[in-house]
């Protein structure tokens, strides 16, 4: 991960004054018409966000069950405590009730005070059971964003997934997005003012041939390169270490001379050619024609990563458009949490996000980041050998 702080066990918390917290009464199991009670709650703009009478898959943007699943993810942190939550009548919310409104908290972007008037809770409440779930999926989730272990099924298959696709023995594609946020003027710092000249932060993120996160890290201001911030993150320490991408080499075409390819990941040119990074030629016009056949394989697979990313931020768009000073030491746990769900999605093959496809132009977005300068001679020989190799096979496209 990334410049995330350590997670540290809450105190309890006392009886607020106000009413919003109990003695935990005992857990029965959720009421089958859950849903059309809860429906109920919905008033104003919640309920006219479309012309259509709003439904469970609609609010949520997944099924019925990858929400449960996630309800038994967060049981025990939401419910099994020595408080719960109740709304502004007094009446206890549900395992579910909470879910619902921290997945309606992340998924609308909505302020604290429109959700909690359109569920008729106390906006406190709002923020006080997304924190809770924010914990909770952070620890309970986080199997559902790891890297695989080397030499594992689920690392051969990734590497088989884009050895089809005209790029062998690669284990992963990075790329890195901002996360707008509004400062007031006196918390206004150019170090958070990215090349927009908009408050950012930056998630980066390596990402699998099915648009699953492998590798995240987020905190690091807007104003930092590609660049930069891969070289900060734990898992460019860990690659120069061969700590990671060390699984076995792969031996290439006779006409190589017994060379042997390492385990590496993709990126665009803002990030540095090295060892274990492939990146594009730079240039057109004096590129060979095997050169141009690479560039455009890794140009393809980038529209993976950044297809996963306009997912992410369509989906989550609590981090999708401006966050209203948000804590700089909450926001990198939301971004993961957002991040897990997202791969939770992918995990339980969701067929409410399988119906919404979602594709990322790649070819016709402006990429603004710095063009890097050639790397090494190791980099380089990196580069060459994928490239020879591809232009011994024709690859599948990765897009239609």
């Amino acid at each position: 991960m990334g410049p995330v702080k350590e997670i540290k066990k809450r105190k309890k918390k006392k009886v607020n004054p106000n009413g919003f917290f109990f003695s935990a009464p005992s857990l029965s199991q959720q009421p089958l018409d859950w849903w059309n009670e809860f429906s109920k709650r919905l008033t104003g703009t919640l309920s006219s966000e479309s012309k259509e009478p709003c439904n469970f898959e609609s609010l949520f943007k997944m099924s019925r069950k990858t929400f449960n699943y996630i309800c038994s993810l967060v049981k025990h942190d939401l419910m099994a405590k020595s408080t719960y939550f109740v709304d502004i009548h007094g009446k206890p919310l549900s395992l579910n009730d909470c879910v619902a409104v921290a997945l309606r908290r992340l998924s609308s972007g909505d302020s604290l005070s429109i959700i909690g008037e359109s569920l008729s809770i106390n906006q406190s409440t709002v923020a006080q059971i997304t924190w809770r779930f924010v914990e909770a999926i952070e620890e309970r989730g986080l199997h559902h964003l790891h890297w695989p272990e080397t030499e594992s099924s689920e690392a051969e298959d990734i590497k088989s997934k884009f050895d089809k696709l005209g790029l062998p023995n690669c284990c992963g594609v990075v790329d890195t997005t901002r996360i707008v946020m509004s400062f007031s003027l006196d918390e206004s710092n150019n170090i958070w003012r990215d090349r927009d000249n908009k408050h950012s932060m930056i998630l980066q993120a390596i990402v699998g041939p099915d648009m699953r996160f492998l590798d995240v890290v987020s905190g690091w201001p807007g104003s930092l390169s590609e660049s930069v911030a891969l070289k900060n993150s734990s898992f460019f320490t860990l690659a120069e270490e061969s700590k990671r991408l060390n699984g076995k080499r792969i031996k290439l075409s006779d006409d190589q001379e017994g060379k042997e390819l390492q385990e590496y990941i993709v990126g665009h040119a803002g990030f540095p050619l090295l060892a274990w990074l492939l990146t594009p030629y730079n240039g057109n016009t004096k590129l060979s024609d095997s050169q141009r056949g690479l560039n455009k394989q890794i140009f393809a697979a980038q529209g993976i990563a950044k297809t996963a990313l306009f997912r992410l931020k369509e989906t989550w768009k609590i981090i999708g458009g401006m966050m209203w000073r948000p804590d700089k030491n909450r926001l990198p746990r939301i971004i993961l949490v957002c991040c897990i769900l997202h791969n939770i999605l992918i995990d339980l093959e969701d067929e409410v996000q399988m119906k919404n496809p979602v594709a990322y132009n790649y070819h016709k977005s402006s990429c603004k980041s710095r063009v890097y300068k050639e790397g090494s001679k190791s980099a380089s020989g990196l580069r060459e050998m994928v490239c020879l190799q591809l232009s011994r096979k024709k690859p599948d496209p990765f897009v239609d």
